[in-house]
């Protein structure tokens, strides 16, 4: 049987890892659980996260976000403010998660806030450099047709590590390595693809150039647009 403090610790790195996708949706969430359900009791000294300033300022951020992250060039600039943003958020979400009475109450963090919140910080700054890192690929795969697609993807992903944060802790673990497979090969995929474009063009451009030093004369529309 898994240990208070480690469900405790999965709880909060799930919180966490959602925040680096989307800091307002754990937060709503969050929010919504502690104050509205017997699932989550928040510890008095981070309960004013169940209040209706923070889940009213929650869900108008949450509406931007939604809405700037799935414009292609726009949702960039968005996770560059973004970084500053999710660690914050994730550090904050951790230890109140940690210390919380979700699965198990866990004294360790009740104790030991700042390590839950240095880890929460740290785990949404990986996730969300992922994430940064990843959409520029996809963008550029896709035309920015792609942005959309990935955007809903990410929040649908956080609204899952949220709910199994919370119901079935365990299995963070594997959304975890499913993040990572994921990220790795978008990843993988955009290089080649970039590789791949810049050797056609290459080969185009070294082509018209042979042309030219044989005294082909090349259509103006067809040297435009190779």
């Amino acid at each position: 049987m898994v240990e208070g403090w480690a469900l405790a610790l999965l709880t909060g790195s799930g919180f966490a890892a959602a925040a680096g996708l989307n800091a307002y949706i754990p937060i709503v969430m969050l929010a919504a659980f502690s104050r509205f359900t017997n699932l989550v009791e928040l510890p008095n000294s981070l309960s004013w996260l169940e209040s209706w300033p923070v889940i009213i300022i929650g869900l108008v951020f949450l509406a931007g976000e939604l809405v700037l992250d799935k414009i292609p060039g726009v949702d960039n600039i968005n996770d560059l403010i973004q970084s500053l943003v999710r660690p914050v958020v994730g550090g904050i979400l951790f230890a109140a998660t940690a210390a919380s009475t979700v699965q198990a109450e866990s004294s360790f963090w009740q104790e030991h806030p700042w390590i839950a919140g240095v880890g929460g910080a740290i785990i949404a700054a990986g996730v969300h450099t992922g994430k940064a890192a990843s959409r520029p690929a996809v963008n550029a795969a896709t035309g920015g047709t792609g942005a959309p697609l990935a955007s809903f993807a990410e929040d649908a992903t956080a609204i899952a590590l949220v709910l199994i944060a919370v119901f079935v802790p365990v299995l963070v673990i594997v959304v975890f390595v499913v993040l990572g497979l994921a990220l790795y090969r978008i990843v993988t995929t955009g290089r080649r693809r970039r590789r791949r474009r810049a050797l056609l063009e290459a080969e185009g451009r070294a082509a018209r150039e042979a042309q030219a030093e044989a005294g082909v004369k090349t259509s103006w529309w067809r040297g435009r647009w190779r």
